[in-house]
Order: structure tokens, then C-alpha cells, then sequence
């Protein structure tokens, strides 16, 4: 099999440094800009290309982030790189909490931004570009809509509601979502354990704990989870 040499790790650690560096003049500074945020903004775009790029490496090994790496007779498989696979998978569950936290950075340099701006005007109309970005910035877009729960089933257990608007489902999120068989695919291999799901309710993010499990009724969710065609 033909796999690319993935030679993001490079780039990744000079990310990992500058992000670091930054952190350290912002914690210098007195006073959060609009530059700064917008900085921030591009380091989590940057983040995403990174994490893009390792989805593009375990798509080119066709394993995916569950893919068993070992065969039926518990050997290593031999088909497949298993460096760059493990770099690939270790890679993105780091990327995945730099850019949980630089969205948390960005929204407390919203917040900062906006409530200064709102007592400096007055709160007359205050910080209408900054709370547009914000909630830009802190909603994802969602990859696919809860629109069947059934009563008793693990998701209404869990707190899911038709209408929910999903932007992470354990693994899956906005930015590697490609079908619903990526959905199919964690939960096959999750049964029995929690997996953290993140929707869109009434424009405000929500976050549940769902446990795929047999149940009385059929599959192991008792939800149905359509795909939003962006």
C-alpha cells in the first residue's frame, strides 16, 4: 500500500511553541485587542488543518481513528504503517485539547473584549462585531440533526432531544465528519462505554454523557441522526 510520509509532526511542534509564546505576551499584556483575537482565530485554524491533515494520513492507511490494528489472530497487521498510524491517532487526541483550549482562550478574550467595549459605549449596542464573532467563533457548525428519540432508549436516558443540532459525537466532530458511517462507526465500537456528545440547543451549546448499549428496542442508540447538507 502507498501511504504519504506524514511530516505534519514538524509542524505541529511549532505550533505547540508558538502558541506557548503567544500565551506568554498575551499574559504580559494589560488589555485584550481585536488583533488578538483574530490571532487566535488563526491558530485554531491552524489547529484544524493539522488535525485535517492526520485524518488524511489514517484515511490513506484505511483504519480511521477505531481501526483495529491487529488481525484475527492478534498479530500486528502487517498491511498498514503502524508508526504512522499510532503518530497519526496520538497526534490528533493532542490536537483535539490545544484546540479545545484555544476556543476557551478565544471566548474569555471575547468576553473581556466585549464587556469593555460594552461599558466604554455605555452598553449602547456594545460590541455587536465581537459578540457576532463570539458566538461564530464558540458554535461550530453542526454535521447532523437528532430528529427521532425513543422513549426509554439510551438516548433519551442520556438527555438527547429531537432537534438537537450535533457538532461532536466521541470522535466524530465538525471538522472530520464525512457520513453518518463515521457515527456508525464509533458507536459499534463503544458499546458499553460513555462517549461525550456536544449538540446545539435552542442557539446555546449542550454536552451529554451517551452510553451505547442493547436495549429493548433496536440498535444501541434509539435515536435517529440525519446528516446537515452544508
Amino acid at each position: 500500500m502507498h501511504c504519504r510520509k506524514p511530516e505534519v509532526p514538524f509542524l505541529w511542534l511549532e505550533l505547540r511553541a508558538t502558541m506557548k509564546m503567544t500565551g506568554e505576551n498575551n499574559a504580559a499584556k494589560s488589555e485584550i485587542t481585536m488583533d488578538d483575537v483574530k490571532n487566535l482565530i488563526k491558530r485554531k485554524d491552524e489547529i484544524e488543518e493539522q488535525i485535517k491533515a492526520y485524518y488524511d494520513v489514517l484515511e490513506d492507511q484505511c483504519v480511521g481513528v477505531e481501526g483495529p490494528l491487529v488481525d484475527a489472530e492478534g498479530f500486528p497487521r502487517a498491511d498498514v504503517n503502524l508508526y504512522q498510524i499510532r503518530t497519526a491517532r496520538h497526534s490528533i487526541s493532542c490536537l483535539q485539547n490545544d484546540h479545545k483550549a484555544i476556543m476557551e482562550e478565544i471566548e474569555e478574550a471575547l468576553h473581556k473584549l466585549h464587556a469593555r467595549e460594552k461599558a466604554k459605549r455605555g452598553g449602547d449596542e456594545a460590541g455587536d462585531q465581537e459578540e457576532a464573532m463570539e458566538q461564530q467563533v464558540t458554535l461550530p457548525p453542526p454535521f447532523a440533526r437528532v430528529d427521532a428519540v425513543t422513549q426509554g432508549s439510551p438516548a433519551c436516558g442520556a438527555g438527547l432531544r429531537v432537534g438537537d443540532e450535533i457538532i461532536e459525537f466521541g470522535s466524530v466532530n465538525t471538522e472530520n465528519f464525512q457520513n453518518l458511517q463515521n457515527i456508525a462507526s464509533v458507536v459499534q465500537h463503544s458499546e458499553g462505554k460513555p462517549l461525550r456528545v456536544s449538540v446545539i440547543r435552542d442557539g446555546q451549546k449542550a454536552q451529554m454523557s451517551l452510553t451505547p448499549q442493547r436495549w429493548s428496542g433496536r440498535g444501541l442508540l434509539g435515536c435517529n441522526i440525519v446528516p446537515i447538507h452544508r
